[in-house]
């Protein structure tokens, strides 16, 4: 927390302007209201209904995505080459061909940076925006959407394909009942199906149903028994049930739905199911569901970078094709149906890797800078925001933080970054950091 503000959230120059404003006869109340108002005034309507995060887990590396060195030492350019955009002077990895045909859609932050470039400590910031402490684990993205959103239908509000990240809980102090809900399984397989989401043997709907009132009635026994308890219902109980239960919900996750085409412009690998899991993640969005991450794993590239481009010859599904393939398509189907400018489309992974190639030909940890890509949500695609230094070790000019990205994908979400929410034993928390600011040049 920031030494200068209070465990209510107030800081010591609000208690300043507080004073001030009692001098002309208002109150605490007052100053809050008036701190809403103004918040409501300043914060742009939000055009993003939903977010699909595209979490590249392990750590991408920038220099053979979306910030190339073509002009650096070759221990820095490393052995893949650089590709002109549809931008004019704005060249990314070249493996992204498609992407590069749609980079007027696509805004890249390159002066992303941040002080952790451990897995699970990088993993925490990016994805919550604040740095982890061990007094408290903040809540992701995600589960922040579904606390302060007002939530309708049968699918979860915030959903993990194919799993998340083993880093971070995900609800961090919020209900368990916004944490991730992990589709598990492969979309990529022919047999995909969402893990408990159909009966066990011997079981229907009738035997559930009663198995479900059974548990409420002991849980209104205990609650007769203890007046002190508050919970009406196990909301994981019933997030179970309602998904077993509906046809609809299970329709949702069935991609046999989708045409051949469709599913071959995503990409069928095999293996890398980003492809597949993004096909998902359009899905579910196109039904309500407000937050959806896309985990790829495998981005950890300590040996030999040139097989993120392919890991044998002629092999087209190596991570950063494969990525290229689903990230285009994804904003190509939006576009199509008319959805991109409700969904918020976010690239990244913890942190980027080192700017000089290593002895076994790979990249190591580098937070110092590195690269994210925005698209749709109100994004203002078509630029380049900040730069790092000729061999992309630091920001040139425009850092921007973790916490700078979160309250900014709050802004685009409707959600303001000085919104409080509260752990468990009432401690009011930001859903963005105080120090955080908003990029204001994504905002279009």
């Amino acid at each position: 927390m920031n030494k200068a503000q209070r465990c209510d959230g107030v800081t010591r120059r609000d208690l300043i302007r507080i004073g001030g404003l009692s001098a002309l006869g208002l109150g605490l109340g007052d100053f809050f209201r008036m701190q809403r108002t103004i918040a409501a005034e300043t914060l742009p309507t939000a055009k993003a209904k939903s977010c699909i995060l595209i979490w590249l887990d392990g750590g991408p590396t920038h220099l053979e995505t979306f910030d190339p060195k073509p002009d650096a030492p070759a221990e820095v350019r490393g052995p893949l080459d650089s590709i002109a955009t549809n931008i004019p002077g704005v060249r990314i990895g070249e493996c992204l061909e498609r992407t590069a045909k749609m980079m007027d859609k696509i805004a890249v932050i390159r002066s992303m940076t941040s002080p952790l470039g451990e897995h699970n400590f990088g993993t925490h910031y990016l994805m919550t925006g604040y740095k982890p402490t061990p007094a408290v684990e903040y809540p992701t993205f995600g589960a922040t959407l579904a606390q302060v959103r007002t939530q309708s239908g049968i699918l979860p509000p915030n959903i993990a394909v194919p799993k998340f990240s083993k880093a971070v809980s995900g609800n961090g102090f919020l209900p368990s009942a916004t944490r991730p809900f992990s589709v598990g399984g492969n979309p990529e397989k022919a047999n995909f199906k969402v893990r408990d989401l159909d009966f066990y043997q011997g079981l229907d709907l009738n035997r559930l149903d009663r198995r479900r009132n059974i548990v409420n009635a002991f849980d209104q026994f205990s609650r007769e028994k203890d007046a002190s308890a508050t919970s009406q219902t196990d909301p994981d109980l019933e997030r179970a049930y309602n998904l077993i239960a509906s046809t609809s919900a299970k329709e949702a996750f069935n991609l046999s739905d989708e045409p051949q085409s469709i599913r071959q412009r995503y990409g069928r690998t095999g293996g890398n199911s980003i492809g597949q899991s993004c096909l998902l993640a359009r899905r579910l969005v196109e039904r309500g569901v407000p937050f959806v991450t896309v985990n790829s794993s495998g981005w950890d590239s300590h040996q030999d970078i040139g097989l993120l481009k392919e890991r044998y010859p002629t092999d087209p599904n190596a991570h950063i094709p494969s990525l290229d393939k689903a990230l285009s398509s994804l904003i190509l189907d939006l576009s199509e149906r008319g959805m991109l400018d409700e969904t918020l489309v976010v690239v990244m992974g913890e942190f980027g890797r080192t700017p000089k190639i290593n002895t076994s030909g790979g990249r190591d940890h580098w937070p110092n800078v590195f690269s994210v890509a925005l698209a749709g949500g109100g994004v203002q695609g078509g630029q380049v925001i900040g730069s790092s230094n000729k061999l992309a070790e630091y920001p040139s000019d425009r850092p921007v933080t973790p916490g700078d990205l979160s309250a900014t994908i709050f802004t685009l979400l409707g959600v303001d970054p000085a919104h409080l929410l509260h752990t468990s034993d009432g401690r009011p928390v930001r859903v963005a950091p105080e120090t955080a600011t908003v990029v204001s040049e994504l905002i279009g």
